[in-house]
């Protein structure tokens, strides 16, 4: 059964002024836009302050502004759906009723908008964000300690006098093999060094965004940057066929192995800490450098022993980069790591649906999968996406809501994206992520088997259910199914997670910062 349409509150003396702005005509198209924005910044102040009382009313000069053309608009009436919120900002979703349906709930296709409650960034607060998120870890300064500026300044010049020496130490070191001193050609061949190495610190710098990712999804980071690596070895090696092109590919092989460089020091440690039994990191990531060191010498000595015999330049580099590939991958298998990323997590829940157990520390870290790359988009679950993601429809939202009302997220199913959403509340805490990440996995589990179930003689399964779009019914009946598994169970998972040793945090699932709320 449907629930009833939402209703907002309004004085009396608002409400006689919305019903008589609506019932003017207009009689110009500039009348018509002013009668448009009056009527949606009077329903939407109302909006944004029925939900809570702890919210103030946003100040006169942040009233809400349309995204949209205003003639879309005219002559409409919207219901307020939902109101967001990302990092203090905020948007309310509104979309018009169906007066041709006598149901509440059914809307006119298209008419699904956000408004936006707040004035546009200004283009220097934009530009410090964007400077901001490449060059402070997220949360700054409440995530690291007051020492950190300093620190980081001093690191900034150090490597700014640095830079500079670099350009004359690499003319001299030119000008030591052979290169004339007299010639403008020493200059030349410094600059273009410079700027192949330069690319490349670029590319790391750029690389350095992931942020978070080194923590949790450090193996995926890690075997990702080993690949780069191989991938600018060929760039290199390319060079010999087109040496005309040497400063584009140079650069582009820079880039390439910076960013696999930068991963690599980024997870070495997270990656010697889980090794390590005390407060013995320093020597345990000591002897760790040191074991690849002479491992990298005596790759080099026979290198060179096999480079005296001239043999087919394309074959040894294949063969090389084949041991150099399945090595990183197993080494980043063999890693044993207590905490559930999204990928563990999503291991440990699916085993836990099919024998009811939850699978051991060694298990769930053999059976993560590592090629799931940075620049790949999100997987079948997304934690804290926005709304106009996880929802087509208000009225899908406005069917599901009362499902999830004694909940701090609510969780649905997009079929045009083949995804599972779970959305956060404002006064959703640690423990209602990770339970949302949970009733996720339930609920993407319930709408596999209801698309098996649909697809049972079906042998073409290429896109498996990604373009599977269940009717409303069968939506909604998968939902009530995984609120009644998740009930009976979620603590029951916690518990068993606990006995085989993971560390449950919400951090490491890395969930979004969009908030309904309330």
């Amino acid at each position: 059964m449907p629930p009833p349409p939402m209703k907002l509150k309004q004085s009396s003396a608002s409400a006689s002024s919305t019903k008589q702005s609506l019932t003017t005509t207009a009689t110009s198209a500039q009348e018509a836009r002013l009668l448009v924005r009056e009527t949606l910044r009077i329903s939407a102040t109302l909006a944004s302050s029925a939900p809570s009382q702890s919210h103030a009313q946003p100040p006169k000069q942040h009233l809400p502004q349309l995204l949209h053309h205003d003639q879309d608009f005219v002559g409409s009436s919207f219901r307020l759906i939902c109101c967001e919120e990302i990092d203090g900002r905020r948007w309310n979703y509104v979309a018009e009723p169906d007066s041709s349906s006598s149901s509440a709930t059914t809307f006119k296709k298209g008419s699904f908008r956000a408004l936006s409650l707040h004035s546009p960034q200004p283009p220097l607060d934009g530009l410090m964000s964007f400077v901001r998120s490449y060059v402070v870890p997220e949360g700054f300064p409440d995530s690291v300690i007051p020492s950190y500026v300093p620190y980081m300044t001093w690191r900034a010049l150090k490597h700014f006098f640095g830079g500079a020496m670099g350009v004359f130490t690499t003319q001299t070191l030119l000008n030591s093999v052979g290169v004339s001193r007299n010639t403008s050609a020493s200059g030349a061949v410094a600059i273009n060094w410079i700027l192949k190495d330069g690319a490349g610190r670029v590319g790391k710098m750029l690389f350095a965004r992931q942020g978070k990712k080194f923590d949790y999804d450090l193996k995926q980071l890690r075997f990702a940057g080993d690949l780069l690596m191989e991938l600018g070895a060929g760039i290199e090696l390319a060079t010999a066929a087109v040496p005309h092109l040497f400063l584009p590919l140079a650069c582009a092989a820079n880039v390439a192995k910076n960013v696999g460089a930068v991963t690599s020091t980024s997870t070495r440690t997270p990656i010697y800490k889980a090794f390590a039994k005390g407060e013995n990191i320093g020597d345990v990531t000591a002897k760790g450098e040191c074991v690849g060191n002479i491992a990298d010498l005596l790759g080099t000595g026979l290198s060179i022993l096999i480079s005296k015999r001239n043999p087919s330049l394309i074959t040894t580099f294949a063969l090389l980069s084949c041991g150099y590939v399945l090595s990183s991958y197993q080494e980043v298998k063999s890693v044993v790591l207590h905490t559930l990323n999204r990928a563990r997590f999503g291991v440990a829940v699916d085993a836990f649906l099919k024998t009811g157990r939850v699978p051991s520390l060694l298990e769930g870290n053999l059976k993560e999968n590592v090629f799931n790359f940075p620049w790949v988009k999100d997987g079948p679950v997304v934690l804290g996406p926005r709304f106009k993601d996880a929802f087509q429809e208000p009225s899908v939202y406005i069917a599901i809501e009362p499902f999830f009302e004694k909940e701090k997220y609510v969780v649905t199913y997009n079929p045009s994206k083949g995804k599972v959403y779970a959305l956060f509340k404002d006064q959703a805490k640690s423990d209602d992520i990770l339970k949302a990440a949970f009733h996720a996995q339930v609920l993407l589990h319930f709408m596999q088997l209801s698309y098996n179930s649909q697809h049972l003689y079906q042998k073409d399964k290429k896109d498996e259910f990604l373009n599977f779009e269940p009717t409303a019914k069968d939506l909604e009946a998968c939902i009530v199914e995984s609120c009644n598994m998740v009930s009976t169970s979620y603590g029951i998972f916690k518990s068993k997670a606990k006995e085989q040793g993971w560390m449950m945090s919400e951090a490491h699932l890395n969930p979004g910062r969009a908030r309904l709320i309330q």
